[in-house]
């Protein structure tokens, strides 16, 4: 199974290993990483899962969304590497992915 280093603000690291088909937001609730709440299920609709995915990766996700675009740009401290991890299926091109989260979700 591949796996993803989740990186809190603070600088404490998780790696967990995520089921390919599994989003990213899925992967961290069901291993308790701080600072991804998922409050609307993982529908795209609430931005509560952003986080900062390293672009070495990039070629490797799926391209945003016109709806995941929309709540990126009210998210607070969104950059480039803004995404949604509730919109990030794993695959197995995506291991040793790094998703680091913003201070905002601390």
């Amino acid at each position: 199974m591949p796996s993803v280093i989740f990186i809190e603000a603070g600088g404490t690291h998780h790696t967990v290993e995520v089921a390919v088909g599994q989003s990213l937001m899925q992967a961290a609730l069901d291993n308790s990483i701080p600072g991804i709440l998922g409050d609307c299920g993982g529908s795209c609709a609430c931005a509560t899962c952003h986080a900062y995915l390293d672009p070495e990766w990039g070629q490797h996700l799926p391209a945003v969304t016109e709806n995941e675009q929309g709540l990126l740009e009210v998210v607070t401290d969104p950059n480039e590497d803004s995404r949604l991890t509730c919109q990030v299926v794993m695959t197995p091109e995506l291991e040793g992915l790094i998703v680091r989260l913003p201070r905002s979700q601390g």
